[in-house]
């Protein structure tokens, strides 16, 4: 095993209020990233090339590979607010913009020597869609600024005219309509491009696989190593798409490190938010407690965009969170003045100090004026999490398809699912569905497991609460996903940002987290060292 995903492994023997954890290595072990060499499936046996592009194909035929070339300077790396100025000097039209997107995809994603198996599908209106913006452009309506560029969703957010299928087999079918936050974005503008492989069902099915493997997309790979550095899950697709510049940036989800770990393996900027700022109605759940959707991007600047225009209550998610917040409120932070974190104090874990990046990072923030105070870890532990995820899965998935499931719901339960996958284990799991079992078997009273998510979201938030209020912390500083479990249950907002390479040239991503609702300080205090230390390199074989 390469990371352990959650640090509650290291305490395994440990919980507040005297419960004693269920928890054994093996089983966190099992949603955790591993270290894999030999995959036993590479390209997808459900999916090919004539599938994702056969609704499009005819419509690129104007689009040469001279006018890649041209636009290349004007689009890779380019943060939104670069393409609206060149869209606004007619360097490129909207439907160029989406073009070139898809020339990238269907040059580099799949079928070839560098291929990376990161998105599913492709919208088959999408450029359609994007003839409708640039005729919209020249209208004086004010444009928010997430408008006319194109995102990739993570396949399990529903989307209309797309099957949303969480990469596997059984619901590959699964035709919806729009999600909230879909829907969110096409109000605003933003040209939906296609959807994103994932690690299948959200990386809680197999238990002995890879990150990035599902059935309907194939194992995706990373970029900067493919078949060498691990992907990252869940949301492994929207991290691999967005390092690789297949979109302007892509949304993924998270229960417990499903954006963190992707993001900061493929050396992209990744927010998993405060849970109840976004919301999570048509999003194939695992976990009504913990999941959140969230944006992936290359810069702090498009993240802190995409976050404003994801951002809206919903009525019908019991922890939508109503504040009148303005539409461009994540971004304005970063937009008036200068951003400072001088005189901010972070607390840092001495553990980790042994990592050069992390230490380099740490360095880099005292010369923008950051106070730096090291912490030890909190002995805390995490009983029972892969219970609370099981009894909520076991419950959210039917919620799901009776609300939110195509017109004629395929199942009724996981049941059902792994009935369907018995079928053809060859197509539908080559891995198994190790996880899916846990989930049927497990039961507890309607105490019991209220009293379970009790002492999760407690230990959670005593686990950063204790050290940022005995030395007064405005937020702490991690690696990657190392402390994403403890965030999730706290239900705190955490954000990791490119802080460099290994020697061998692995990314690795500096991780920001703080109280509840602080998501917009993240977001300034990841610019400020972004800005400061410009880590990200583009992978360079995808240039």
């Amino acid at each position: 095993m390469k990371k352990i995903i959650f640090l509650a492994i290291l305490f395994s023997s440990i919980a507040c209020h005297t419960q004693k954890t269920v928890q054994s290595e093996n089983e966190i072990s099992d949603i955790s990233e591993k270290e894999f060499t030999d995959f036993k499936v590479l390209d997808s046996k459900n999916i090919d090339n004539q599938y994702v592009w056969s609704s499009v194909s005819k419509q690129m035929g104007d689009f040469t590979e001279a006018e890649y070339q041209r636009l290349k300077p004007y689009i890779l790396e380019k943060n939104i607010l670069e393409l609206h100025e060149s869209r606004v000097q007619g360097v490129f039209t909207y439907e160029k913009l989406v073009k070139f997107y898809l020339y990238r995809i269907k040059k580099f994603d799949r079928d070839n020597n560098l291929s990376l198996n990161s998105v599913i599908s492709i919208n088959p209106n999408v450029i359609a869609e994007a003839k409708q913006r640039d005729q919209e452009f020249f209208n004086k309506k004010l444009k928010p600024l997430i408008f006319g560029m194109p995102i990739l969703l993570k396949d399990n957010i529903n989307t209309k005219n797309m099957a949303t299928t969480a990469g596997a087999v059984a619901l590959k079918n699964n035709k919806t309509g729009d999600a909230f936050i879909t829907k969110q974005l096409k109000e605003q503008g933003a040209i939906i491009l296609g959807k994103a492989n994932l690690s299948e069902w959200a990386y809680f099915f197999c238990g002995d696989c890879p990150s990035g493997y599902s059935a309907v997309g194939g194992q995706t790979l990373n970029p900067y190593g493919r078949k060498i550095f691990d992907t990252g899950g869940s949301s492994s697709g929207s991290g691999v798409s967005v390092a690789a510049n297949f979109a302007v940036a892509a949304v993924g989800t998270e229960t417990a490190g499903s954006i963190l770990s992707p993001s900061s393996q493929n050396s992209v900027v990744g927010l998993k938010p405060t849970i109840g700022l976004l919301s999570r109605s048509g999003i194939i759940p695992i976990s009504s407690t913990l999941d959140t959707p969230g944006p992936m991007t290359k810069n702090v600047t498009d993240n802190a965009i995409l976050m404003s225009a994801l951002y809206g209550y919903d009525s019908t998610d019991e922890k939508s969170k109503s504040f009148k917040y303005p539409g461009s409120y994540y971004y304005s932070g970063i937009k008036n003045g200068n951003p400072s974190i001088k005189g901010k104090r972070f607390g840092v874990f001495t553990r980790l100090l042994e990592d050069s990046l992390y230490k380099q990072a740490i360095e880099e923030l005292k010369q923008q004026g950051a106070e730096i105070i090291e912490i030890e870890e909190e002995e805390i532990g995490l009983p029972k999490f892969i219970n609370l995820l099981n009894l909520d899965m076991k419950k959210d998935l039917p919620d799901y398809f009776a609300n939110h499931g195509g017109k004629q719901p395929l199942f009724n339960s996981v049941q059902d699912i792994i009935n369907f996958n018995k079928k053809d284990s060859v197509k539908t799991m080559p891995y198994g569905q190790k996880l899916f079992y846990g989930i049927v078997n497990d039961k507890a009273s309607k105490k019991e497991f209220s009293d379970m998510k009790k002492v999760l979201h407690d230990n959670g938030k005593q686990f950063f609460d204790m050290p940022m209020k005995k030395h007064n912390l405005d937020g702490i500083l991690s690696i990657n996903n190392y402390h994403a479990a403890f965030a999730a249950v706290a239900e705190y907002p955490a954000l990791t940002v490119p802080m460099g390479y290994t020697e061998k040239g692995e990314p690795k991503g500096l991780t920001f987290i703080t109280k509840a609702f602080g998501d917009n300080k993240l977001l300034e205090w990841a610019y400020v060292y972004e800005q400061a230390s410009k880590k990200r390199k583009a992978p360079k074989n995808y240039n």
